[in-house]
């Protein structure tokens, strides 16, 4: 081999490659070639500084992984994924921008200061401690190594701070807040006299001639859209592990590895907390000849722990099993006897006393007792492992296969099938959109293929191939003539409203009182219970013009099978009390409106301002 190499070092392609790279690198010098090979390419550049293309694609896969957690049937097909990369670029161009501002006005979190964020957040916390290992844990799930988490925190938490501080410095004057609350606590005095359907069936008829005519004019309503049958096989994790065999041996292995858990420990411990440093030795050894005096620890506890949560209740932690403590906080714990007092301890959060108060250890449940459950969970995981495996066979058989009967044969799966499947989906698993669209691909639906593999749910996996197209048909007149009607009696129904209540306004508005019907007199109303009131009625009378020389106001108001006459007599003034609660809640919620804006304004101030280079 390496005569080879050689023989082609020396061959005319080779000396061809060398001296191109010595015109290359005559011309951009050794940085342009280095630099491509060695520098870490970058999406945009910031007043100077890059948005790298990794820092960019890692963000588009978590932007791209919440918007299909927000889908009711996940199908990676449905994400615009240029609109994803436009919106992740344009939100890290954003967050440099406020970054760049928060450094300059010298706002920054020390690694301290990080450490007691994490700790007191209650996602990192096990029975309200923190939790390493719950830390570590929950920052994988979202992708993200412990340092980029840590480094995240910093970049939000310093920009949320310029946030607050601008949206605290909102203003608004008391008068907006004044009329805001006179306006929500006004009161109104007005009549309804309401209006049904029945008042107006007279004035309702259909003709069959009017149900025909409209079945001419608005034919394309009336189409059956195009369907297919389809046939399709289902791969479900859950159905699989049906199928699998436990043995009584697996079992049994499963529950003796288990018997240690069963009979798990729990210690409940509490602790006096002194802060690392100069006197903490001095205070640590006052403590300890306190209790060998006979005090409480309790009571010390309460005295001298910086723990104040646990303080409160004697430095009492509850119970706890291994895996929850620090590693040191937990060795010294389970080496105590109840009752007994540890010597010092130290952990990242400073030094501990402990005392054992109480062992615990639950009772362990007899292999009968959960054999039946233990027996579903190995199912359960054989299926898992299998699951992968079958699905990528059935998705090769299925994409090389002329039909569904040989792949469900060769996995021992059920060919099931399905009508009137349309274009909007169909019923169960043909509401998931991406497996709609495969079938009605031309692929599919003209060339005879199978569709690809589509999941459509947790471990639920279809693949379908289409048994007959359907062309889409226009539906005879005698199919749809009773719903024809019905459209038609519905308008006519509301127009006869509308026609009723505009002659009783007539009435009214003439000096006149209508014969018809019987009114409800409602006075003082507020715009919030409508009580006895329809909504659209209760929204009509706080939109009508105020009366005016002492006449009322009448308007009416018309929905698809009722009407309302309203007649508005008189207006009364919320209450305003500047020094209620009510009050000020108006104005502090104008104020955060009014800082809301200001923030906008001053970020986009920033963005606006900023030299982008976009690569």
């Amino acid at each position: 081999m390496l005569q080879d190499i050689r023989d082609n070092a020396q061959s005319t392609i080779a000396k061809v490659i060398v001296g191109l790279l010595i015109i290359s690198l005559s011309i951009w010098g050794m940085d342009a070639i280095i630099g491509g090979f060695t520098g870490e390419p970058e999406v945009a550049t910031v007043n100077g500084n890059d948005i790298t293309e990794r820092e960019f694609l890692r963000t588009v896969q978590l932007e791209t992984q919440q918007r299909l957690m927000r889908m009711e049937n996940p199908d990676p097909s449905m994400v615009d994924e240029d609109q994803v990369r436009q919106d992740v670029l344009e939100a890290l161009i954003q967050e440099a921008v406020l970054t760049q501002d928060a450094q300059n006005q010298g706002l920054g979190l020390s690694d301290a200061d990080i450490d007691a964020l994490i700790r007191q957040m209650p996602q990192f916390q096990v029975d309200g401690k923190y939790s390493p290992e719950r830390f570590a844990a929950t920052v994988r799930s979202v992708g993200m190594g412990v340092a980029e988490f840590r480094a995240s925190m910093r970049k939000n938490y310093v920009t949320n701070q310029i946030r607050a501080a601008i949206a605290q410095t909102g203003l608004v004057a008391p008068e907006n807040a004044a009329q805001l609350l006179a306006m929500q606590n006004q009161t109104r005095n007005f009549r309804v006299l309401a209006l049904s359907a029945d008042d107006v069936a007279d004035r309702v008829s259909v003709s069959d001639e009017e149900v025909a005519s409209y079945y001419q004019e608005n034919k394309a309503q009336f189409q059956e859209p195009e369907q297919v049958d389809a046939a399709y096989i289902t791969l479900s994790q859950g159905a699989l592990a049906a199928t699998i065999d436990v043995s009584d041996d697996e079992v049994r292995s499963r529950y003796n590895e288990r018997a240690e858990q069963y009979a798990r420990e729990e210690r409940k411990a509490a602790h006096i907390l002194v802060e690392a440093g100069a006197e903490a030795n001095e205070t640590i050894t006052t403590i300890q000849q306190r209790l060998e005096a006979g005090e409480s620890f309790a009571e010390l506890a309460a005295e001298y722990s910086v723990d104040t949560v646990s303080a409160r209740e004697g430095g009492d932690l509850g119970y706890a099993g291994r895996g929850v403590y620090d590693q040191a906080f937990e060795e010294a714990l389970f080496a105590l006897e109840k009752g007994e007092v540890s010597g010092p301890v130290e952990t990242s959060f400073g030094i501990h006393l402990i005392q054992l108060a109480d062992v615990r250890r639950s009772d362990v449940p007899t292999f009968e007792e959960l054999a039946g459950q233990l027996r579903q969970e190995l199912a359960r995981e054989q299926a898992a492992e299998r699951f992968a495996e079958v699905r990528a066979q059935l998705a090769d058989a299925a994409y090389a296969a002329d039909d569904l009967a040989g792949p469900a044969s060769e996995l021992g799966l059920e060919v099931r099938e399905v009508d009137g499947v349309a274009r909007t989906g169909g019923t169960a698993p043909f509401d998931h959109a991406g497996l709609v669209r495969q079938v009605f691909s031309e692929d599919v639906l003209k060339g005879g293929y199978n569709t690809e593999l589509i999941d459509v749910g947790d471990n639920v996996s279809v693949v379908a191939r289409v048994r007959t197209y359907h062309e889409p048909r226009q539906l005879e007149l005698t199919d749809v003539k009773e719903d024809i009607r019905a459209t038609l009696t519905a308008r006519a129904t509301r127009e006869a409203l509308q026609a009723k209540a505009d002659e009783l306004v007539a009435v009214i508005e003439s000096g006149d009182e209508p014969e018809q019907g019987s009114w409800q007199s409602f006075e003082e109303q507020g715009r919030g219970a409508a009580g006895a009131l329809s909504p659209f009625v209760l929204q009509k009378a706080f939109a009508m013009a105020r009366p005016e020389g002492g006449q009322p106001s009448v308007d009416a108001v018309v929905d698809q099978r009722e009407a309302a006459v309203i007649v508005l007599e008189g207006v009364n003034e919320g209450d305003v009390d500047r020094d209620g609660a009510e009050f000020q809640q108006v104005s502090q919620f104008l104020m955060q409106l009014e800082g809301q804006r200001e923030y906008m304004a001053y970020q986009q101030y920033l963005r606006n301002t900023a030299e982008v280079d976009r690569n």
